[in-house]
């Protein structure tokens, strides 16, 4: 029997769900660095029960973005520079991989999708959250158009992990006419179908939002270090 599977069309599971909610609200700050995750509190935010949260836990932290320990709980993972780098280094070979195959790939969809794309992120400039959006959906947008299921794959697992690295490295608006003006670049070589182009100025991209989010990652880890060392004379 030929049966032809599509995993894309699965429907996913209640914790999974929970899981990518939990995350958002990670990405974006609504829960802090080192912050407990009580799974009381969230089983009655999300009116699920506290197993459901207990998986949708776990499955966070196969993501980096939660730690579990015993007798502590869940809490948010503390930002880490190693760990910020090894994620961009990823998300660089891999999305300069994805900009060469689109432009290597024209056609009319292609063009007016990702057209369409750079008009929403121009208009989110202004706005750190709208322009994230409009960001990660340029990205979703050139995995679908390079049309290999495992790149597409591949980019929105990293996406969950890197989200909140993102976000430090776009928070000023300064920095996100910086992105936006490499974006056009980007896809101004994918309408020239210029992959080499295309790939090595995505991989610039990705790495200026690695030096902005390093700074500031490092930032809050001279912090953290400054406390500890005042609590401990304390």
């Amino acid at each position: 029997m030929n049966v032809r599977f599509d995993a894309t069309r699965l429907t996913p599971t209640l914790p999974l769900q929970i899981a990518d909610l939990i995350g958002a609200r990670v990405a974006d700050g609504s829960f802090s660095e080192a912050e407990r995750l009580k799974e009381v509190e969230l089983a009655t935010a999300f009116r699920v029960s506290r197993a459901t949260i207990r998986e949708a836990l776990r499955i966070l932290e196969t993501r980096g973005l939660v730690t579990i320990t015993p007798q502590r709980g869940a809490q948010v993972t503390a930002f880490s520079v190693e760990e910020m780098e090894d994620l961009f280094e990823i998300r660089a070979v891999l999305l300069a991989l994805v900009s060469q195959k689109v432009a290597e790939r024209p056609s009319t969809e292609r063009d007016n999708a990702i057209r369409d794309g750079l008009l929403t992120l121009d208009a989110a400039r202004g706005r750190l959250t709208e322009y994230l959006r409009a960001s990660a959906a340029m990205v979703a947008l050139i995995g679908r158009l390079s049309r290999n299921l495992q790149l597409a794959q591949m980019n929105d697992t990293l996406a969950k992990r890197i989200g909140r690295y993102v976000r430090l490295g776009l928070a000023s608006p300064g920095r996100r006419d910086q992105s936006f003006r490499r974006w056009k670049q980007i896809v101004e070589a994918i309408l020239r179908n210029d992959g080499g182009k295309a790939g090595e100025l995505h991989r610039t991209l990705v790495m200026e939002n690695c030096e902005v989010a390093r700074r500031e990652v490092a930032r809050k880890q001279s912090g953290r270090n400054a406390n500890d060392a005042l609590s401990t004379r304390g």
